[in-house]
């Protein structure tokens, strides 16, 4: 089960509410919310919980999520509501690993293609798959696909 991080959002959720950081409680209520109803999936299909790794594809998920909105919020003018989707990014960041750099990206792409002996794009869902394996929370899968397409199809 996913205990290291939560124990850390649990941790900062107690810190955030005994320092009245109203964004940081709520953001960190938002992630238990995520993590609990992922826990209640979890055990309709008879396993224990969520593990770390799982617990990292939900808060890059919720990154993302924050991403668009933040996007979506200054391309209308609502620049108070991009600053706090923003913020909030931050506020779950702070429970990932360090995130890759784009080399790194690309080293982990060319070593991944490599050992799959990824020949063309019928290949990218092995290569997708052995890096969402290794890099979980720590790597722009984005980004990783479009460096994976452009080494499959030189």
């Amino acid at each position: 089960m996913g205990d290291r991080i939560r124990d850390e959002v649990n941790d900062g959720l107690k810190e955030a509410i005994k320092q009245r950081d109203r964004v940081r409680t709520a953001t960190l209520r938002l992630i238990n919310a995520a993590i609990k109803d992922r826990d209640i999936e979890a055990r309709t299909k008879g396993q224990d919980g969520v593990c770390d790794e799982e617990i990292m594809g939900i808060l890059a998920k919720m990154i993302r999520q924050r991403e668009e909105s933040s996007q979506i919020y200054e391309e209308n003018g609502r620049l108070e509501m991009a600053e706090q989707e923003r913020e909030e990014i931050e506020i779950i960041r702070s429970f990932l690993p360090r995130q890759m750099g784009e080399e790194e990206i690309e080293g982990a792409c060319r070593e991944v293609v490599a050992e799959v002996g990824a020949q063309g794009l019928r290949d990218m869902g092995k290569c997708m798959g052995t890096l969402k394996e290794r890099y979980a929370g720590r790597m722009d899968f984005g980004q990783a696909s479009t460096k994976i397409k452009e080494m499959l199809t030189r």
